[in-house]
């Protein structure tokens, strides 16, 4: 019971996370003007997303898998029958929902903050470039999110 509360909690703080980002940071920074606020604004925001959003999808996949080892004592030899596509369809997603998250948030983000506190100047360019991968990403981890979301909820039924 309580695993199943905390995969509910983290799925809510991930995906609180993600949209946090593109309905919050990311529209945000079109209102600053200075280029250095900007800059400095993104990776204080970064700095605060990535580990959250690295954070509650690992503690959603763990509690996940949790939750899989109860239903295979549960269903015993008709576990493949009876879930098997549903839930190679939902760990294929996931699997592309880990790899795009933590691209976005090592690969983008991490680099960014990294690079901007290390006191690298960053051009107008870099940073149009940086927002313009998070928010593609950002796309994409919410396609994913939604469909793996979905093979869940048919596990369930």
């Amino acid at each position: 019971m309580l695993n199943a509360w905390l995969h509910l909690i983290a799925l809510i703080v991930y995906l609180g996370a993600i949209g946090g980002l593109w309905l919050l940071l990311l529209p945000s920074l079109s209102v600053i003007e200075k280029h250095e606020n900007r800059a400095n604004f993104l990776a204080r925001g970064l700095k605060f997303y990535n580990p959250l959003q690295v954070g509650a999808l690992g503690i959603l996949l763990f509690t996940g898998a949790f939750q899989l080892t109860e239903l295979k004592a549960i269903y015993r030899e008709a576990f493949v029958k009876q879930l098997g596509y549903d839930l190679g369809m939902k760990l294929l997603f996931a699997f592309l929902l880990v790899i795009f998250s933590v691209y976005q948030s090592m690969g983008i983000g991490h680099r960014f903050v990294r690079r901007h506190e290390g006191g690298e100047p960053v051009t107008s360019q870099e940073l149009e470039s940086v927002v313009r991968r998070l928010r593609s990403s950002n796309w994409c981890i919410l396609f994913f999110a939604l469909i793996t979301f979905w093979f869940g909820l048919r596990l369930r039924s």
